[in-house]
């Protein structure tokens, strides 16, 4: 028996909350469950670079609230101009319904930045050392890892789905929320999160044996380099899910907003190599 013979139709709903019957879904806690870990390991790197346990902890729930505010406005918003303003126009109240679904990860990522914004301008006067980079240093190790938790959910969701294939690795969902049911397709949401785990494991490594680099944007360059470039590569096995652009348009939406946080990445990548190179002399 094949992977291509695999019928996947999970519950979406991991349990239903006692007396007050609130379903939380598999794609919540997944979601919840990569924000957890990287709060943890936001505070241990902060931890380390400060040597002062207290304000780590101050600074973690700082961010962790702009974090969380910017990825789920940022995700959103993205969702609504980037790949759904069509229908969205016409219906304003249901930019609201965010139960509904509908986030949109490059939107997440702008959201994220204006919130690193908010956050060193908040934290300025007190702590000089926790500049734009350095903080993006540190929040790009856990972000990789809570994308892979959060396409992980997506597969659960049975959403973002690939386009049909027979390759023996393929999966057919049976109530996709967009795609083909019923047709095997890419796991391409499974094929993400692994990329972001690896990713996850190589940042986390290149911190812990050169803890020095951080705030130089070596991390960041990585990360976004890595990221999204293989988003861009992708999404040549993904479903369109943008109603701005037609079947017929040889690019998609993902890879047009995929290009500028590629080449933040390779800028990045030469601002480090050539600060490092005038360090050496």
């Amino acid at each position: 028996m094949s992977f291509a013979n695999l019928l996947w139709d999970p519950d979406r709903i991991f349990f239903v909350v006692p007396y007050i019957n609130h379903p939380v879904t598999w794609y919540g806690l997944l979601f919840a469950s990569g924000f957890l870990v990287g709060y943890f390991l936001v505070r241990k790197i902060f931890t380390r670079f400060l040597d002062d346990p207290l304000a780590a902890v101050k600074l973690t729930d700082r961010l962790a609230m702009l974090v969380i505010l910017g990825t789920i406005i940022g995700a959103r918003l993205g969702h609504v101009f980037f790949y759904g303003w069509p229908y969205y126009k016409k219906r304003p109240i249901d930019i609201f319904k965010v139960w509904e679904g509908g986030l949109a990860s490059h939107g997440g990522a702008i959201g994220v930045l204006i919130g690193l914004l908010i956050f060193v301008w908040w934290n300025k006067r007190t702590y000089k050392r926790l500049t734009f980079l350095t903080v993006l240093d540190v929040l790009v190790i856990p972000a990789a890892f809570a994308g892979g938790c959060i396409r992980i959910g997506n597969f659960i969701n049975q959403e973002v789905t690939g386009i049909p294939t027979n390759v023996p690795w393929g999966v057919t969902f049976m109530h996709p929320l967009d795609g083909i049911p019923g047709v095997s397709v890419h796991p391409v949401q499974l094929y993400e999160s692994l990329l972001y785990f690896v990713v996850f494991v190589f940042l986390f490594a290149v911190w812990r044996f050169r803890p020095s680099r951080l705030g130089f944007g070596l991390l960041s360059g990585l990360f976004f380099t890595l990221v999204f470039g293989f988003r861009f590569l992708i999404e040549f096995w993904k479903m369109p899910q943008s109603d701005w652009l037609n079947a017929n348009s040889p690019i998609t939406m993902g890879q047009i907003l995929s290009i500028p946080f590629i080449l933040l990445g390779i800028f990045l990548l030469i601002c480090y190599y050539l600060r490092t190179k005038n360090d050496r002399h």
